[in-house]
């Protein structure tokens, strides 16, 4: 109770504003797996998967939320409730290794989009590895300061996120590109998984929202408009290119549609976003099972460590990943709790 009466009496925040947080957090691995989806289904089809899988994670998140909300602890406190100190600590490593995972994968995704960005408009050529370590800078430094820095960060971007990706839209749907033959099919279940996997690392730790929100009322508005609006619609745009053209990523769909520019600035934006995020909620995992440790360091050892990992060709590893985080995570977080 406590810690409850702390929280409140501090700064919270309303449902929008964590809405807008949360939306910072998840465009990067929308980008990612939205092309992949798109280029093995139809738009139709793409469209039914992601409102299926939308559901499925509203429903989750609006829960979890509201456990954050009446708690007023994150996460990692949270799970001590369902499975002791040592069962708690083993969900926390699972936890940590699926936040690093989703640190270095977007950190890999920095590197490779402002070196594509470099390239076609300056002929500029960097050394990826240097990108990546350059970017984790900033994602330690948008991470460092805490809640509140997280907030306007989002604030800042996520409008210019928005707007970049209906021009993408835009450009997408006016252009002379005849929708392409699908070469390989994926299963209703596997294309759901997918959805729902690409973001359940965020839907299982978002207590750690939920315990800044006003109320519950807030709380239930955060989650329906992160998951049940927001996340299907970003999800649907980032799919009609990869639809349209059968290829994979967003930066290889734009430029088979004729300009990548606007792709490479909103995952550079995406990027920074997102990984202040995961470096947040990765500080307040780590931080629980190395209490000792000041947190400021434990962000610039995951930087550090982000810059090793992401600097390998990590993206060959990310359906694995993505799978791993449907099936494992939501087993052993959501137990106890639903």
């Amino acid at each position: 109770m406590s810690s409850r009466n702390k929280t409140e009496s501090s700064n919270t925040a309303s449902g929008v504003q964590i809405a807008m947080i949360l939306l910072g957090i998840l465009v990067t691995p929308v980008l990612l797996a939205s092309s992949s989806l798109g280029s093995q289904l139809t738009l139709g089809t793409a469209a039914t998967v992601i409102a299926v899988g939308s559901l499925i994670l509203t429903v989750l998140a609006v829960i979890n939320i509201l456990i954050g909300e009446k708690a007023r602890l994150p996460t990692y406190g949270i799970v001590k409730y369902s499975f002791g100190s040592k069962g708690a600590t083993a969900i926390n490593i699972i936890m940590a290794i699926s936040l690093f995972g989703w640190i270095a994968v977007t950190a890999n995704m920095f590197g490779h989009s402002v070196n594509d960005l470099l390239v076609t408009q300056f002929n500029v050529h960097l050394p990826i590895p240097a990108i990546i370590a350059f970017g984790c800078v900033i994602f330690v430094a948008s991470t460092a300061f805490g809640f509140e820095t997280l907030g306007k960060v989002s604030k800042f971007a996520v409008p210019i996120i928005v707007l970049l990706m209906l021009v993408i839209l835009y450009l997408a749907l006016n252009s002379s590109v005849t929708v392409a033959d699908k070469l390989s099919g994926l299963s209703f279940g596997a294309a759901v998984s997918s959805v729902v996997g690409t973001i359940i690392v965020l839907v299982a730790t978002s207590p750690d929202f939920g315990s800044f929100v006003h109320n519950r009322k807030h709380a239930v508005i955060a989650g329906l408009l992160t998951f049940g609006l927001a996340y299907p619609v970003l999800f649907l745009m980032g799919a009609v290119p990869g639809s349209m053209t059968s290829e994979g990523s967003l930066l290889g769909a734009m430029a088979v549609i004729g300009t990548t520019l606007p792709a490479a600035i909103l995952l550079v934006f995406a990027c920074i976003t997102g990984n202040a995020g995961n470096m947040f909620q990765g500080t307040l995992v780590v931080s629980t099972l190395f209490a000792k440790l000041a947190k400021w360091k434990i962000t610039v050892l995951l930087g550090i460590l982000a810059t090793i990992v992401g600097s390998m060709d990590i993206m060959a590893w990310f359906i694995p990943f993505l799978s791993y985080c449907f099936l494992v995570l939501p087993r052993h977080r959501f137990r106890g709790f639903i």
